[in-house]
C-alpha cells in the first residue's frame, strides 16, 4: 500500500529518471505493458465484472479494446508528436529559427471515476508516462481494482516511483493536491470537478477536467429506422447508461415517431440483463446503490408528469438491476430531460424542425458530445456544426470517444481541456517555444539605442510590410538592410 504522506516528492523524484529516458525508452514500457494486459486480459475482465456489474462483453470492447487501442496510438505516434516542432520563422526575424519543444509537465495526479476503472486507469496513466511525468493515480473507492495495476506495472518494468496508486476516498485526493502536483486531470461529476479546481486554484496547480453530460442524439426522417434504433440503445445503454457520452435525450423527427419508437421497444425487448460474468450478456446492474437511486428519482418525476413508460414497467424501483426503460411524453423540463440520469433510460422526444432541434439540444448546462443521423450528410454536418459539444459523431454513437486519434473532453459543465490524441498528449507537456539564432557580435536593430533615425526607419518599414502592395516585399528587403546596417553603427561609446 502506498503511502500517501509524501506521495508526490517521491513521484517528482521518480520523474527525474523517466525524464532521462528517450520516449523511444518509455514507449518500451507502454509495449510492456500492453502485452501484459493481454496475457492477463481474462483476469482483468473478471475484476472489472465484480467490482462494476457490468456485462463482460461491454467490459472487453468498451475497457479492454479501448485501453490497448489508445496504448498502440502511443507506440506509433508519440516519438513525433513529442519532437521538437519546426514552425515559419516570419520575414520580420529572419535568421532565426522557431521550435516548438514538448516537455514533461513533472507529476501528473489523476482521478478516475468507477464506471470505467481499467480503462480510465490505464488511458491517462499512458499518455502522461510517455510524455515523460510521473504519476500519482487514484482510483474510485467503488471500484479501485486494488493491486491490479500495481501488478501490470510491475511486469513492465515500471520503476516503483514512476506511477504510483494511491486508494481512498475524496480526503485521499485532497491529500495529494495539497502536496502540490504540477498537474491534475480529473473525470467524474460536475459537482466534484468544482470541488477539485477550487482548490488547485489555491496553488494555481492546472487542470483538466472530464465531467458529466446529458448528451443529445438527433434523428432526421430519412435515416434507416432499424439501424439508428439499434444505435440508439447501444449509446444509452452502453455500461447499463452509465457513461458520460450516454445517450440521455433522443430527439426523433416527429413524421417517424411513432415507427421509431416502436421499432426502439422492439429491439429493446430483445435484449438479456443479469449480475453475471456470461459472455453472452448485454447489459449488467447498476455499480453503485446511490445512482439507483437517482435513476428511481427521475422515473418517479417523469411518472408524475404523465411519461408513458414503454419498457421495464416491472422494475421495483429499489433494485440495482434497473431494466432498460423507453419513456415517451416527457415535458421539457423534466428531470430525465434536464438532469444527468447516468443510468438505463432512454427518453425520446420529437421535434418538427431543424433549427428548433439545435436550440433544444443545446438548452443544456453540459457540452459533452452527441450525435446527429441524417441520409443527408451536407445537413448532418450543417447541424453537427452548430451544436456545443466537444465531440460530435455523425450516423454513428459514442464514436469520438472511441478513436484514439481524436482529442476528448467537452465544455460548459461537461469540463474543459483535451486528452487522447495528438492534441491530448501536448496536454501532460510544459509546451515550450524557442527562438535559435546565432551567436556573433551582431546587434538586433530593436535593441538600444534608440535615435531619430531609427525610429523613422522602422516607421518606414512597418508601413512598408502591412500596406497592401504587390512591392511590399521588395520594399521591405531594401529598408531592412539598411537599417540593419545603420543598427551596428548607431552603437554609444
Amino acid at each position: 500500500m502506498v503511502e500517501v504522506a509524501g506521495v508526490v516528492d517521491r513521484a517528482r523524484e521518480g520523474s527525474k529518471s523517466l525524464r532521462a529516458l528517450s520516449v523511444k525508452e518509455r514507449l518500451e514500457h507502454l509495449r510492456l505493458l500492453r502485452t501484459a494486459i493481454l496475457d492477463r486480459s481474462e483476469e482483468i475482465i473478471q475484476r472489472v465484472q465484480e467490482e462494476t456489474h457490468k456485462s463482460r462483453s461491454d467490459i472487453l470492447m468498451s475497457e479492454m479494446f479501448g485501453a490497448l487501442d489508445v496504448i498502440a496510438w502511443h507506440e506509433k505516434n508519440a516519438e513525433k508528436a513529442l519532437s521538437p516542432k519546426k514552425l515559419p520563422t516570419p520575414i520580420t526575424m529572419m535568421g532565426k529559427k522557431s521550435e516548438l519543444w514538448y516537455e514533461p509537465r513533472g507529476v501528473s495526479f489523476i482521478i478516475s471515476p468507477w464506471n470505467y476503472p481499467f480503462f480510465q486507469a490505464i488511458v491517462p496513466i499512458a499518455a502522461a508516462f510517455a510524455a515523460g511525468n510521473g504519476v500519482v493515480y487514484k482510483p474510485s473507492e467503488h471500484t479501485p481494482l486494488e493491486g491490479l495495476l500495481e501488478s501490470l506495472l510491475e511486469t513492465a518494468n515500471f520503476a516503483p516511483n514512476w506511477v504510483q496508486v494511491v486508494y481512498g476516498d475524496g480526503k485521499v485526493g485532497e491529500a495529494v493536491i495539497d502536496q502540490k502536483p504540477d498537474q491534475i486531470m480529473f473525470t467524474g461529476s460536475t459537482r466534484t470537478g468544482k470541488k477539485i479546481m477550487e482548490q488547485a486554484s489555491r496553488y494555481l496547480i492546472p487542470v483538466e477536467l472530464e465531467l458529466g453530460g446529458k448528451d443529445p442524439m438527433i434523428v432526421f426522417e430519412d435515416v434507416n429506422i432499424p439501424r439508428t434504433a439499434a444505435g440508439a440503445i447501444f449509446g444509452a445503454l452502453t455500461a447499463t447508461g452509465q457513461s458520460c457520452t450516454s445517450v440521455e435525450r433522443l430527439y426523433v423527427h416527429e413524421s417517424i415517431h411513432d415507427e421509431f419508437v416502436s421499432e426502439l421497444v422492439r429491439q429493446v425487448n430483445q435484449l438479456t440483463q443479469a449480475d453475471t460474468d456470461a459472455k453472452d450478456n448485454d447489459l449488467g446492474s447498476m455499480t453503485v446503490p446511490f445512482q439507483a437511486d437517482i435513476v428511481a428519482e427521475h422515473v418517479e418525476d417523469a411518472k408524475a408528469r404523465g411519461a408513458k413508460i414503454l419498457t421495464g414497467q416491472e422494475w421495483d424501483g429499489h433494485s440495482d438491476l434497473i431494466p432498460p426503460m423507453v419513456i415517451t411524453g416527457l415535458p421539457e423540463d423534466a428531470k430525465a430531460v434536464t438532469e444527468e440520469t447516468f443510468g438505463p433510460l432512454i427518453p425520446v422526444l420529437t421535434f418538427r424542425d431543424e433549427q428548433e432541434v439545435i436550440d433544444r439540444a443545446n438548452d443544456t448546462p453540459y457540452g459533452l458530445t452527441g450525435s446527429v443521423w441524417s441520409g443527408d450528410d451536407e445537413r448532418a454536418r450543417r447541424v453537427a456544426g452548430q451544436l456545443q459539444a466537444g465531440g460530435i459523431s455523425i450516423n454513428n454513437v459514442m464514436a469520438t470517444e472511441a478513436t484514439p486519434v481524436l482529442p476528448f473532453g467537452g465544455y460548459k459543465n461537461s469540463g474543459f481541456g483535451r486528452h487522447k490524441g495528438e492534441d491530448g498528449l501536448h496536454a501532460w507537456c510544459n509546451v515550450k517555444s524557442v527562438i535559435v539564432d546565432k551567436d556573433g557580435d551582431k546587434l538586433e536593430p530593436n535593441w538600444y539605442p534608440y535615435t531619430e533615425k531609427k525610429y523613422q526607419m522602422f516607421s518606414r518599414m512597418m508601413k512598408a510590410w502591412f500596406t497592401d502592395s504587390s512591392a511590399k516585399l521588395a520594399k521591405f528587403g531594401i529598408l531592412g538592410t539598411t537599417l540593419e546596417n545603420y543598427a551596428q553603427k548607431a552603437r554609444r561609446s
